[in-house]
């Protein structure tokens, strides 16, 4: 008897006609006629499942037939290769041992669920087929930005996610206390005394590990930084939450040119190591999610990304014939139905670089033409802006005159500048939110979907 999981079943079908397996898992669905029955099982290793046949010959037959689905199991059976049947195998159990039946408040039944039905029970969400596929895409999707940022010689550092200062803004982020909302120490103008608070100042949770990852790069070279960011914004679009994972990457001696380079050979890795790791998966949510998403992979993988400046984007959505509900402006943003149409009119990712100075952050490269920065968006079909990067300002007066300009409290990040007179140098870096890659790989159309407990406005459960 050897026991196995599911995966090493299907890799070693082969070799297993004939033997007796020992399997521990889960039932999908129990079906029977009364004299034998199908069991559909897993045990979370593989996407695909197994089935078990069971007969009257088992001493507890009466109990199997009746199993649940979500019920916990133990099964002892000859393995069958059946390739004259739509699966190549299957398992006779000998022995079938009940460990945890469930009942009918079980939630989940063999019937496709509402998304919106399945978030209200998010502990249980992993179990289905489409969550299933979407967190495993998700791990691999992980392991497949290390090993590309790990291969290619950066260095990966854990930015600090208790931070007192932060690209985002203080308005963007979440306070941290430790003192007592219900006896606040007061100074004598009536304000709070952060003085007494454990870091001897007001203290927030990190938005971005930008700032930390450029005194790295400055040390290391290339280094990436990839786990959690948390976000106030009250936002309850399908693009947002408050608490998200995020890629940042940040590279010394690159330019916005070699920047966009280093964006876009990391994504077409990406895509192509889940596409070959995850084929199960992606079968499925191309099937049942998005049609066309293998498509929509495989195409980005062979493309050549276009490259233009956010100008001449501009001219483009002025010229179409299209009643934009919002109006392209010089100087402005895009908006989602932009992004949209400048990615279908290229057929294509879009990268839309150096954009108007008044909508970007103090830290971006100013351009010599004094009204842009050397910012760049990456735009994919289907999706939207996948990735924000920008060329850093190296240059230490000039840093400190957008500051100025831009009102941006210098003593909080003093520190941050001094980089700039401490071995500066030409230096740049982007921001992936993993969600939106997760998203983008699996056609899920809700943040809430790619990450396993959402924090949301007014949504903190579990």
């Amino acid at each position: 008897m050897i026991e196995l999981e599911v995966k090493q079943l299907y890799d070693k079908q082969q070799d297993l006609n004939g033997k007796v397996v020992k399997l521990a898992g889960w039932v999908k669905s129990c079906r029977s006629n009364g004299n034998f029955g199908f069991i559909d099982f897993t045990d979370g290793t593989c996407f695909k499942t197994v089935q078990i046949v069971f007969d009257k010959k088992l001493d507890n037959f009466d109990e199997i037939e009746k199993l649940n689905a979500g019920s916990t199991i133990y099964c002892t059976g000859e393995f069958m290769l059946t390739p004259e049947n739509k699966q190549p195998f299957e398992v006779k159990a000998q022995n079938i041992q009940i460990f945890c039946a469930t009942d009918s408040t079980y939630p989940l039944q063999k019937k496709r669920h509402s998304v919106e039905f399945l978030r209200e029970i998010a502990y249980l969400r992993p179990r289905t087929n489409l969550f299933q596929a979407v967190f495993r895409v998700r791990s691999v999707a992980a392991m497949a930005i290390h090993e590309y940022f790990q291969g290619n010689g950066y260095v990966y550092v854990n930015t600090p996610l208790i931070t007192t200062t932060d690209c985002e803004g203080s308005d963007q982020m979440f306070k941290i206390t430790k003192l007592n909302f219900n006896n606040l120490p007061k100074n004598e103008d009536g304000t709070v005394d952060m003085r007494e608070d454990l870091f001897g100042k007001q203290a927030y949770i990190t938005g971005s590990g930008q700032l930390h990852g450029e005194a790295f790069a400055l040390a290391f070279n290339k280094i990436y930084t990839f786990g959690p960011t948390f976000r106030t914004e009250n936002s309850n679009t399908k693009t947002h939450a408050n608490e998200f994972w995020m890629i940042e990457p940040e590279i010394a001696f690159c330019d916005l040119d070699g920047l966009m380079d280093i964006e876009e050979d990391m994504l077409k890795f990406v895509v192509k190591y889940v596409l070959e790791k995850c084929p199960a998966e992606i079968e499925f949510l191309n099937q049942f999610i998005e049609p066309g998403l293998k498509d929509k992979l495989t195409k980005l993988i062979n493309s050549k990304f276009t490259r233009i400046d956010h100008k001449d984007v501009i001219d483009i959505l002025k010229k179409a014939k299209v009643q934009w509900e919002f109006q392209p402006e010089e100087g402005g943003d895009i908006a989602k139905e932009h992004e949209k149409y400048i990615t279908e009119y290229f057929g294509g990712p879009v990268f839309i670089k150096n954009w108007p100075k008044d909508i970007k952050a103090y830290y971006m490269k100013l351009n010599p033409d004094g009204k842009t920065v050397a910012a760049v968006d990456l735009e994919v079909p289907g999706s939207g802006e996948l990735m924000g990067g920008s060329q850093r300002e190296e240059d230490y007066n000039k840093i400190i005159k957008r500051c100025d300009e831009m009102g941006v409290d210098k003593s909080a990040i003093d520190w941050f500048l001094n980089l700039r007179k401490f071995g500066s140098c030409i230096h740049s870096g982007f921001g992936m939110g993993f969600e939106r890659l997760v998203m983008y790989l699996t056609g899920v159309e809700n943040i809430r979907d790619s990450i396993p407990f959402p924090r949301t406005p007014n949504n903190c459960d579990y």
